[in-house]
């Protein structure tokens, strides 16, 4: 296989570099299996990623090796990528203003996947607008792991719908997963922040033994760290279908609420970080599990 190759991609010139470079050890797994699965799976994570500021990690040479965090703009972007110039609330580099790179259509998702862009991440609010969007991460301490996830889950979830908010499931990719919630976009992220840990606080208080609110390392031994800090407007979280920098390629993947369930009950394979293939058959089988996100939500209460 040539060093590069040029390819159309819905009317757009791109120029692929490197293709057989294996990026996934483990699994032999190569950058054009990588833009492969992002190519497939463009039409549920696209409307995911539309009209948000997108924060990628790169891994030029492999999971293995050296990644590095991108925000801005390549200097290489191709003029037909869409850049959005916004404040950087909380740069560690002290700059006021960053040119993100927003992916709205396919030519821009198989660039940045041909720039071993593996991780993909999306704040909670869309471009010009307050959150859309609560997230909670749910952070196991071992030996603590996905099944206890799962229980938290499913109390969370029922917390939740006490105040008419929707909450629907995924896994992170890694050892654990977060409950994306619909919100009206209409309230500020202090506001959404501010609820989430009060949320988090109830669940820690009503079982102290299996959870905590409380960032501490030390506090999490054996427990779920209800991680609701995600909601703060300078924090992303993995986008959904993202790929993660695991040994194997595994994906930020929705879960029904039936598997969540099921794994509570001691069936924890059927919740567990599954690959690109297996994330493939699972949306012929469901579709896009979380298209509900793009409907917006209920105002939270204050």
């Amino acid at each position: 296989m040539s060093d590069r190759t040029r390819v159309e991609v819905d009317g757009r010139q791109l120029e692929l570099s490197n293709l057989d470079k294996v990026l996934y050890p483990a699994a032999g797994f190569t950058k054009a299996e990588v833009i492969d699965y992002y190519t497939r799976v463009a039409p549920v994570l696209l409307p995911h990623l539309r009209d948000r500021p997108l924060t990628r990690i790169r891994f030029p040479n492999g999971v293995d090796q050296k990644s590095f965090f991108e925000k801005n703009t390549p200097a290489s972007t191709p003029d037909w990528v869409r850049v959005e110039t916004l404040p950087a609330p909380g740069s560690t580099k002290g700059r006021e203003t960053i040119d993100y790179v927003v992916a709205d259509d396919l030519p821009t998702l198989v660039w940045l996947a041909n720039l071993a862009a593996l991780e993909l991440h999306t704040p909670q609010w869309k471009i010009g607008s307050d959150p859309d969007m609560l997230v909670v991460d749910l952070d196991p301490g071992a030996p603590a792991a996905l099944k206890e996830c799962c229980a938290v889950a499913v109390r969370m979830r029922d917390r939740l719908a006490e105040d008419g908010v929707a909450s629907f499931p995924k896994t992170s990719g890694k050892k654990g997963m977060q409950l994306c919630c619909p919100i009206s976009g209409r309230q500020p992220a202090d506001l959404v922040s501010a609820y989430a840990k009060r949320i988090a606080a109830e669940l820690e208080q009503a079982d102290p033994k299996k959870i905590t609110s409380k960032m501490a390392k030390q506090l999490r031994r054996g427990k779920i760290f209800i991680d609701w800090s995600q909601n703060n407007a300078a924090k992303t979280t993995v986008s959904p279908y993202s790929l993660r920098a695991e040994p194997l390629p595994t994906v930020s993947t929705p879960l029904t609420w039936d598997e969540v369930e099921a794994a509570t009950g001691g069936r924890q394979a059927a919740v567990r970080p599954f690959t690109t293939a297996q994330v493939l058959d699972r949306i012929d089988e469901y579709g896009d599990l979380m298209t509900a996100l793009l409907d917006g939500g209920p105002g939270l209460p204050t």
